[in-house]
């Protein structure tokens, strides 16, 4: 495994599980919020943004954190050679981008664009309460159109995030 994506839910534990593969793996971490969004949450054009996407994915190893499907999804999937899916209950995506929100307001993160701080905002409390309905489906049609034979992993709970990463480790003891 050189090239992953990992997508779920804001609040899922996507850059978490991120930063772990890539410090277990010793790959680079391409995070697309930090590729995307310009000082204080601004969206970039979609073609600049393509083309970061495009450059920071053009190694041989990496793993990128998110998906921004319809806008950039194709290309990183197309080179992936796994897919892992962050499925964790809406309940839980909430409380963790609240406690993000309230806590983490003046720590700077690799996972955050420069001039865009951890803040509360509304329209991301609604985009994580209706990602089963809203993301999720679109997520899921890119990935049989654009990489369908890229193998998904789904991971739930705590548990399989840590038997994941346990299981990363040991293919890395078994490598010669």
């Amino acid at each position: 495994m050189r090239r992953i994506i990992v997508v779920g839910s804001q609040g899922s534990g996507k850059t978490s599980l991120s930063r772990n593969l890539g410090r277990k793996l010793r790959l680079p971490v391409v995070h697309l919020d930090v590729l995307y969004w310009q000082p204080g949450w601004k969206p970039s054009d979609t073609a600049s943004f393509r083309t970061r996407v495009a450059e920071a994915t053009s190694g041989d190893a990496w793993v990128v954190d998110g998906s921004f499907s319809g806008l950039a999804f194709d290309l990183t999937l197309a080179r992936a050679e796994l897919l892992v899916v962050i499925d964790r209950p809406r309940w839980l995506c909430q409380w963790r981008i609240l406690w993000r929100s309230a806590f983490d307001r003046d720590t700077t993160r690799p996972d955050l664009p420069e001039g865009g701080p951890e803040q509360f905002d509304w329209r991301l409390m609604r985009e994580a309460w209706r990602y089963e309905v809203a993301r999720a489906p679109v997520i899921e049609a890119e990935r049989v159109q654009y990489g369908p034979d890229v193998p998904v992993v789904r991971l739930r709970r705590d548990r399989d995030i840590a038997n994941f990463l346990d299981s990363v480790s040991a293919q890395l003891r078994d490598c010669p």
